[in-house]
């Protein structure tokens, strides 16, 4: 089993602040397609063949953190990166600026928008219902925003940190950032966060801004073949 609670932070997740939309069966846990792509295992190397396919379609492809299944014949499992997994346990110093805003129904048309354009591959139409998103508008656009993702009972994810390429450079992201990360640490909930570590710029943000790196954490993709 997982030392700790982020050693397996998906299927902890959905185990607990997200049990309620969890497909499950026996020791594997996936998100619904529309919400996040991300498919959890109770421990390393289980046999899951059953299990996964009743919660993964012919054709689909899943993504894992850390833990993964003994991958049935006619599957594909494939190491993707070794990420950084961050923690924040200090509060971070938070700068003048725009006014931050909940984001909400009205604003699901920009927030799709935005993370097509720059964080593609893991938001969905329905990610927003897994915690709370903020943003910043400026001349009438989204022009940065940051969401919670996955959590527990004492941690939450900061995840879709992003700003509109128009607008880099203006520290938007970096408002964001300690507005969520502070107001979880204030609920008695450590704020964390999975990077690549190609991304040195990201990397550096954090680093400077009070978060550390906790362990390197592998990130898979298991997909099922097509019928």
């Amino acid at each position: 089993m997982a030392a700790h609670l982020l050693d397996n932070p998906i299927w902890e997740s959905l185990s607990s602040r997200h049990r309620s939309l969890a497909l499950r069966e026996g020791e594997v846990a996936r998100y619904p397609a529309q919400v996040a792509p991300f498919l959890g295992v109770a421990a390393e190397g289980i046999d899951a063949a059953t299990a996964l396919e009743s919660l993964v379609p012919a054709g689909d492809t899943v993504l894992l953190l850390g833990p993964v299944p003994s991958a049935p014949q006619g599957w594909k499992l494939e190491q993707l990166a070794q990420l950084a997994q961050m923690v924040c346990p200090v509060r971070m110093q938070e700068v003048d600026g725009p006014e931050v805003i909940e984001l909400s129904e009205p604003h699901r048309g920009d927030v799709l928008a935005l993370t097509a354009l720059v964080y593609p591959h893991y938001f969905r139409p329905r990610t927003t219902d897994l915690g709370r998103y903020f943003g910043v508008y400026r001349e009438g656009r989204l022009a940065a925003m940051a969401g919670e993702r996955m959590g527990m009972q004492d941690h939450t994810e900061i995840s879709a940190i992003c700003t509109h390429p128009d607008f880099n450079g203006h520290g938007y992201a970096r408002r964001l950032l300690a507005r969520l990360s502070n107001d979880n640490l204030e609920r008695g909930r450590i704020p964390f966060l999975h990077v690549s570590q190609q991304n040195q710029r990201a990397m550096q943000l954090y680093e400077r801004n009070g978060y550390h790196i906790r362990r390197e954490i592998a990130f898979w993709s298991l997909r099922r073949a097509g019928e």
